[in-house]
């Protein structure tokens, strides 16, 4: 069996990372303040893969050996089902909270891998021969054997706005190759944000942002992935929302800080056996929708989102019964705008699931529109579900003594004054910390934030999608009417 144990995988993040939290190099990931929890928490999910009740449900087998299903390359409509329950599965464990587990660079090297051939199409020839395609599927091989935990980073770093506007990076700051050498290419610059980068075993470093063709931007043109522990690689950590706290008291940030940093390449040696794209910067702009890995990965991003917007759901019915306003109609009618979320996110996951398609790669796919249109609604709709646990909410999100008033000189004044209708006092001060973790505490802003902005900016993302929509039959019947007689 080559899944991993969480205790592998915590083993596997002991080494020499250069790891910088609050002006201090980290020595240990797994055990340093503010960020062990974390790493804890991923490897008690990688656990539950060996559970006798998730083994099938989240590992497939093949040529003797078991792997995260994650990894599977879909050969039938029912695999794009299996996946997506697997997906599902995994984010129901944080609640969406923990966005980035696994699962979903899995799918980015799963789809690079199945359509590996598009990465030899490029037209630029570089020192070396490189089969690209290659690089890649061996890449897939080694990640899905070891079962590695992958980051990546995307946007490389502004400096200059108005090269920006015109498609062009800025070499002050952004990752890019500086020279060659037999071993490989030498890179140098920065990248944000790596989502999970500590904890994380290897990062890919693609392209998101298009590259204009032009003769400036061939030193930011190239994709690879690479280990966190390589020389000349630093992490530099935002603060950390997880305090320190007890899980009663931050039962979110005590468990599913997932951390961010911002990753400075060094004059960091890439061997060429690493590179998947290189001095291309078409190829770059065309990756991850031809290979579809970028279906692939919204397949379980909406998955991790209905699990959170389900959680949502819960919380808010909870808080309503705790305090008797679940007779209340106004409240029922704005815990139901919740609900509709949820449901608006199962229904178009179901549609993408229910209407695959084989690609030309031979790779089925969940049906692109549904997902798309699932990734443009939710970082709009998640801040207002945020929104109504504070207006349900209210003073009870401020007002909630910790835990250590439960045993102290107080707790009598504490039991009785923090008692509701339908809930005890501890209960009630419980379900009230977690929905301030939700909707007031730094990790709540952080996830609202990093929701709003998953994909990219949402005036950006719907520009695309409006794009892609197949709307020509629909003006059709607009003309058709109009040029009746």
């Amino acid at each position: 069996m080559t899944v991993r144990t969480g205790s592998e995988y915590l083993a596997s993040l002991r080494d020499d990372r250069e790891v910088w939290m609050q002006g201090e190099r980290i020595q240990d990931v797994t055990e340093a303040q503010g960020l062990a929890r974390g790493a804890h928490a991923l490897a008690s999910f990688i656990d539950k893969q060996h559970e006798e009740a998730h083994r099938n449900l989240l590992t497939y087998e093949e040529d003797g050996e078991r792997h995260p299903i994650s990894f599977l390359m879909p050969r039938t409509a029912d695999d794009v089902r299996r996946r997506g329950a697997a997906f599902h599965e995994w984010a129901r464990w944080s609640n969406g909270m923990f966005g980035r587990t696994p699962d979903y660079k899995n799918a980015s090297v799963m789809a690079f891998a199945g359509a590996a051939d598009f990465l030899n199409e490029g037209s630029v020839e570089v020192t070396n021969a490189i089969d690209f395609a290659a690089n890649m599927r061996n890449y897939y091989q080694m990640a899905r054997h070891a079962d590695l935990a992958l980051t990546h980073t995307l946007v490389n770093p502004q400096f200059n706005a108005e090269r920006v506007r015109q498609g062009l990076s800025s070499p002050e700051v952004a990752l890019q190759a500086v020279r060659e050498t037999d071993a490989g290419v030498i890179v140098t610059g920065a990248r944000l944000l790596a989502t999970l980068g500590p904890l994380a075993n290897d990062i890919e470093v693609f392209p998101s942002t298009l590259l204009k063709a032009a003769e400036a931007n061939i030193p930011f043109a190239l994709a690879f992935t690479i280990p966190i522990a390589t020389p000349g690689i630093r992490l530099i950590c935002r603060d950390t929302y997880d305090g320190g706290k007890s899980a009663f008291d931050a039962p979110l940030a005590s468990r599913f800080e997932e951390m961010d940093a911002v990753v400075i390449f060094d004059n960091v040696l890439v061997p060429w056996e690493r590179l998947f794209m290189y001095r291309d910067p078409l190829l770059c702009n065309r990756a991850f929708a031809e290979t579809n890995a970028v279906v692939h990965m919204m397949h379980q991003v909406a998955c991790g989102k209905l699990a959170k917007a389900e959680f949502i759901v819960g919380l808010l019915c909870a808080m309503a019964q705790a305090s008797g306003k679940d007779k209340d109609m106004n409240v029922k009618g704005q815990i139901a705008e919740a609900m509709w979320v949820a449901e608006t996110v199962r229904a178009l996951l179901f549609a993408a699931e229910q209407q695959p398609e084989r690609d030309r790669w031979g790779l089925w796919i969940p049906q692109r529109r549904p997902l798309d249109t699932s990734r443009n609604l939710f970082p709009r709709l998640y801040p207002k579900l945020v929104e109504t646990v504070q207006l349900l909410g209210s003073s009870s999100l401020m007002a909630t003594p910790c835990e250590a008033d439960f045993g102290g000189a107080i707790a009598d004044d504490v039991n009785r004054y923090f008692e509701l209708t339908n809930l005890g006092a501890k209960d009630r001060v419980a379900l009230f910390r977690l929905a301030h973790d939700v909707a007031v505490s730094g990790f709540g802003s952080r996830q609202v934030l990093y929701e709003r902005f998953f994909f990219g900016p949402q005036n950006i993302m719907a520009s695309i999608y409006y794009d892609l929509y197949d709307k020509d039959e629909m003006m059709d019947r607009v003309t058709t009417l109009l040029n009746q007689a």
